[in-house]
């Protein structure tokens, strides 16, 4: 009978263990955390951006995963808050053990996970338009700033509406401070005037007061920035109870939450990245792969959720590009990658953020948006000039 070494019998058994180890890391899910807020401000959106995370993991999954590894979603409720997106992160991070966080979340939230993303040292990509120059070696943005979104309405109200004064409204917090001290430069910029500039916490709920302000000024338009959702909902209601019906630009509301508004909404201006009748191929297949796979429990696809769907695929892009799921390699990565999607093609190379095409909308009474105006590849300017 013929003896086999000890060393090929040694080979053969740690040879065993390597492809059993292998076939194990194969089978472990690639996990990708999503804070947003269920509750507080954000909850009329959050669903949304859920459903468009669901359907990317959904499409990813079925086309075999990312590099032979299935892809999994925790998804964490921030509570629209610092406090609550504290807790979020870190569980996600350090519980979860997350390779990613991909998500839309208020800039309150954003704004204390960061440095939990810094000691977890994982990949974020946010995926909501917000105040702009948030900067994190970590971070990745793929939504409209200021840059991108302000002028359109600004420029609008100036040259077709004639409108020299304006009245600006606000949550007090990052967006919408941030959000309208960038209003107020452009428009003095272009040679307008601000008559009032108010806040009421994100919280808050009566804007009387305010609103009492802005008919004393007799503005010739209102150019408003809430958190997203519940807060835009409470103000436009009271504009429309109090009879105001000046031209009415407003930069935070998206088209899901329009709709929710009903004929309160009818009549406001917006400017941002996505509308549903963006008329692609690619923008059609979105719409209907959502209805097939929520169906009556669809939410409105809109500028803050579809950046979310968009978001996990140019991760699952940088991903395969660095051919791992390491940290120090996906960053440099996902500015090296491009994804198709609902709204074009999406890159964030530029600072960490993306060239986007923006759309001058109004507001329909079925809660629809008409497109006035569109602009094509607006640059987001400098944002993070200090990150390589």
């Amino acid at each position: 009978m013929k003896r086999i070494s000890t060393v090929a019998v040694a080979a053969a058994w740690l040879a065993s263990i390597a492809i059993g180890q292998t076939a194990a890391y194969a089978a472990d899910p690639i996990r990708i955390g999503v804070p947003v807020g269920l509750s507080g401000a954000n909850s009329v959106v959050a669903p949304s951006v859920v459903q468009s995370a669901q359907l990317a993991v959904d499409e990813i999954n079925a086309k075999g995963g990312i590099l032979g590894r299935q892809v999994s979603l925790d998804v964490a409720d921030d509570g629209s808050g610092a406090a609550g997106a504290q807790k979020a992160f870190d569980s996600l991070i350090f519980d979860k053990k997350d390779n990613a966080l991909i998500s839309m979340e208020t800039s309150a939230a954003r704004n204390a996970g960061l440095p939990i993303v810094s000691r977890g040292k994982v990949p974020f990509i946010y995926t909501s338009f917000y105040e702009g120059r948030s900067c994190n070696r970590y971070m990745y943005v793929d939504a409209w700033v200021p840059d991108q979104q302000v002028a359109p309405i600004v420029d609008y109200f100036m040259t077709q509406k004639h409108a020299k004064t304006f009245f600006l409204i606000g949550s007090d917090y990052a967006f919408g401070r941030g959000m309208l001290d960038f209003t107020k430069s452009y428009i003095e910029k272009k040679g307008g005037k601000v008559l009032g500039n108010e806040y009421l916490p994100m919280d808050g709920s009566d804007w009387t007061p305010i609103i009492s302000k802005l008919q004393a000024a007799k503005p010739d338009a209102i150019i408003t920035s809430t958190a997203g959702g519940a807060p835009n909902v409470t103000l436009t209601k009271q504009l429309r109870a109090a009879g105001v019906k000046l031209p009415y630009g407003n930069l935070a509301v998206d088209e899901g939450t329009a709709k929710s508004m009903g004929t309160d909404a009818e009549g406001i201006y917006i400017s941002g990245s996505y509308v549903t009748n963006i008329d692609t191929p690619a923008n059609h297949q979105f719409l209907a792969a959502m209805q097939k796979r929520f169906g009556a429990d669809l939410k409105t696809p809109n500028d803050l959720s579809v950046p979310e769907y968009e978001a996990i695929y140019l991760y699952k892009a940088a991903v395969e590009k660095a051919g791992s799921v390491d940290t120090a390699k996906v960053i440099p990565a996902l500015a090296q990658v491009s994804f198709d999607g609902p709204r074009g093609t999406i890159r964030m190379d530029k600072q960490r953020h993306t060239p986007l095409t923006m759309y001058l909308g109004q507001v329909q009474a079925d809660g629809s948006v008409k497109v006035i105006e569109s602009f094509k590849n607006v640059d987001p300017g400098a944002q993070c000039p200090s990150l390589k």
